[in-house]
Parts: structure tokens; C-alpha cells; sequence
């Protein structure tokens, strides 16, 4: 392979690597949500934990939603699994569902010592742009197998009207 056929083939690959860069930052941004633990969030004492990664202090996790839209309302499908469905609160502001709660760390009964704390535990919001007006009063909420579902009736548009003003 000549110098210029090796030159094409990086140029591309960091093409390739740049524009999945993008399109994963674009995409992800605003899943990426951070975890902020507090005294009830019960995590273990970190004299007990070997993982020398771990810092409370830093949990991040990926609360994923998948938003449907159809003529008549708007159905947000978010994924927060290890959570009691009692520590959720659930609020539509201006035009964003906000999601927010703490999702608490469960002890063994071991006297174990933990290897590994990949999950993220603490308090965390997370705020989902709404693209359609909605009515918040008449929103209904599900939390099955670790997925909260939130159906958000839309507001039906007006139909627009012309007025005719006279000029004095």
C-alpha cells in the first residue's frame, strides 16, 4: 500500500470515528445522568470496598427513554431499574417531563467485602424535553420490571381563525 493509500484509509477511519462520536453524544447527552448519594442512600463504608475505580462521589448512569408521539398524546418509556416506585416524583415543568428520585443501595446479610460497585445509587434527576404541549393534570404513570411509564394527554391544537379589524 502506497503512502496515499495509507493516508485515505486513516482519513476515513477517523471520519468514521468522529461522526459515531457525534452521533453518540447527540443522542446520549441527555441520558447521562448523575447520581448524588446522601445518608439514605445506605451505600457500604468504603474501609469494605476493594474497587480502587469506586468513588461515591462520582455515580453516573444511563437513564435511557424512548418518547412516542402520536395525534393525541406523548408516552415516555424510561428505564430506572433498583428503584421503589415510592422514591420516584414525577413533574411536567414549562415543557420538560422531570423525573427525579434516589435510588437507594440494598445490603447483603454477608459480612462480605465488595470487589466491584459498578451501579450508580444516590439522587438523581432527569429531564425530558417535551416536544408537544400537554395536559400535566391528566398524565398517568405506570413502574413495571424497572421501566416508568408516563402517558401525557396533548393539548389539541386550536384551529386557527382570522379576525378582521377595522381601521378607525
Amino acid at each position: 500500500m502506497d503512502i496515499n493509500g495509507l493516508k485515505e484509509n486513516v482519513e476515513s477511519w477517523w471520519s468514521n470515528v468522529a461522526e459515531g462520536w457525534r452521533q453518540l453524544r447527540h443522542s446520549a447527552s441527555g441520558a447521562l445522568t448523575r447520581f448524588k448519594p446522601s445518608d439514605q442512600t445506605n451505600l457500604p463504608e468504603s474501609s469494605t470496598i476493594d474497587d480502587g475505580t469506586w468513588l461515591s462521589s462520582l455515580s453516573w448512569s444511563m437513564l435511557g427513554v424512548d418518547l412516542l408521539e402520536d395525534d393525541r398524546r406523548l408516552v415516555a418509556r424510561l428505564e430506572i431499574p433498583g428503584i421503589d416506585k415510592d422514591d420516584l416524583k414525577i413533574e411536567v415543568v414549562d415543557d420538560a417531563l422531570v423525573i427525579s428520585g434516589e435510588k437507594r443501595f440494598e445490603r447483603d446479610s454477608s459480612d462480605g467485602r465488595w470487589r466491584t460497585i459498578q451501579c450508580a445509587y444516590g439522587a438523581f434527576r432527569r429531564v425530558v424535553p417535551l416536544p408537544a404541549p400537554v395536559r400535566a393534570d391528566q398524565a398517568k404513570a405506570s413502574y413495571r420490571n424497572g421501566v416508568l411509564r408516563v402517558e401525557l394527554p396533548k393539548i389539541e391544537p386550536r384551529p386557527a381563525r382570522a379576525v378582521t379589524i377595522s381601521v378607525q
